[in-house]
C-alpha cells in the first residue's frame, strides 16, 4: 500500500488513495449502509482499471443507497447480498471469497460493520468474509462525526 493516507478535508483524489500493491489481484470490496456508499462506484472503477479482480460484498442496508448492479457491471463479477446467492456451488460463497482474497477493502465502513467484527459477529456474508479470511483487512470508516468520537 502506499503512505498516501486520506484524512478528513485533505484534497487527495482517491485515484492517490487507491494504489494497491501490484502483487495484490484479488479485492473484495465491501459496501456498507452509509451514504458514502456512492463513492464504492469509483473504487470499484479504479481497481479494475489497476488489473485487480474485484469482488463486491454488500450489506443489506448498502443495497439501499447504491445498486448491485451498479457495483456488478463496473466490477465485471456478480455481487453477494446475502448467504444464499450462490445455490449451485458446494462451497460457501463467503468461504471461497475469503480464500481467494488478497484484500479486504470495507469502504465505507459504518459504526454497524466496525462493532460486528470488533466483537467477532458473522450475521451476513461480509462480516463471515472478514472473519474466515487470512488477507488483510482495510476499514474506511464512514459516520457522523459523533459517533467516531464516542468512545
Amino acid at each position: 500500500m502506499e503512505k498516501n493516507i486520506k484524512r478528513r478535508g485533505d484534497k487527495a483524489s482517491a485515484r492517490k488513495v487507491v494504489r494497491i500493491r501490484p502483487g495484490t489481484k484479488s479485492v473484495v470490496l465491501g459496501v456498507t449502509g452509509s451514504i458514502a456508499a456512492y463513492k464504492s462506484a469509483e473504487l470499484a472503477s479504479l481497481l479494475v482499471k489497476q488489473g485487480h479482480e474485484v469482488f463486491v460484498v454488500m450489506t443489506q442496508d448498502a443495497t439501499e443507497f447504491i445498486s448491485p448492479l451498479t457495483l456488478q457491471t463496473l466490477s465485471k463479477n456478480p455481487v453477494t447480498t446475502s448467504f444464499f446467492d450462490e445455490k449451485e456451488n458446494w462451497r460457501p460463497g463467503h468461504i471461497e471469497l475469503a480464500d481467494r482474497a488478497n484484500l479486504v477493502l470495507i469502504a465505507p465502513a459504518t459504526a454497524n460493520i466496525i462493532a460486528e467484527l470488533a466483537h467477532g459477529l458473522a450475521g451476513h456474508p461480509l462480516a463471515a468474509i472478514a472473519l474466515a479470511t487470512h488477507a488483510p483487512i482495510l476499514i474506511a470508516p464512514a459516520m457522523n462525526g459523533k459517533m467516531w468520537q464516542h468512545p
